[in-house]
């Protein structure tokens, strides 16, 4: 019996979405690992065309990050994710991401009480950075996804995303140590950790990044 290791109820509205704000030549990328109950589920931006399984003919899992290889590493360095599966990761080509190595990936990150997902999960061409607008496009869907996962913890990552996830303005250098916010979605509160985004764009600041979730000891 295979793992389940998305929502799938959440897919129909996503997919309408990604005609209107992504390439719509390129599916929509969905959250994915441990849907019950994860000990921390991380918050990204939204996924661009080096997901591989963004492409219509992948007929595999279609989740964030497959295909790249930074995100991995940085996981494996907090001991979040399989020694084994993340060199694989590193020494290998795009080749490495067959739709069953994908689901490996995902299947250590369930077992290790982990969710990955992006708050917009519109496929770009590239990364260039999105407006606030098609972020809240979004909300309603990430809020719902957030609410049925309930997450033990939650690492929104970078200014924008956290701003729109917390209907406040957050300011990355005001979270250091081990300051949260708390998000309210119907009857269940969440504690949410802004932490600077850690790849792409954001490199420069991933040593920033590096301290703070250590800090937060997850």
């Amino acid at each position: 019996m295979k793992t389940k290791l998305q929502i799938e109820h959440l897919k129909k509205d996503i997919d309408k979405l990604q005609t209107i704000y992504g390439n719509p030549k390129l599916n929509a990328i969905y959250g994915a690992g441990c849907i019950h109950d994860p000990k921390v589920l991380f918050l990204f931006m939204n996924p661009t065309a080096r997901n591989i399984s963004a492409l219509p003919e992948w007929r595999g899992l279609r989740a964030p990050w497959i295909s790249t290889k930074n995100i991995w590493k940085l996981l494996n360095s907090f001991g979040f994710f399989d020694n084994i599966i993340c060199k694989t990761i590193q020494k290998g080509s795009i080749d490495t991401w067959t739709t069953d190595f994908a689901t490996k990936v995902y299947e250590d990150i369930n077992k290790r009480s982990i969710y990955i997902t992006n708050l917009a999960k519109c496929t770009q061409d590239d990364a260039r950075k999105l407006k606030d607008g098609v972020f809240k496009e979004y909300l309603l869907n990430t809020l719902e996804e957030i609410y049925e996962i309930n997450p033990g913890k939650i690492i929104s990552f970078g200014n924008q995303v956290s701003s729109i996830l917390l209907n406040k303005k957050i300011k990355m250098s005001d979270y250091t140590k081990k300051e949260k916010e708390k998000l309210v979605i119907k009857n269940k509160e969440f504690d949410v950790y802004p932490v600077y985004y850690p790849v792409g764009q954001g490199m420069r600041n991933i040593k920033k990044a590096v301290s703070r979730i250590k800090i937060i000891n997850i």
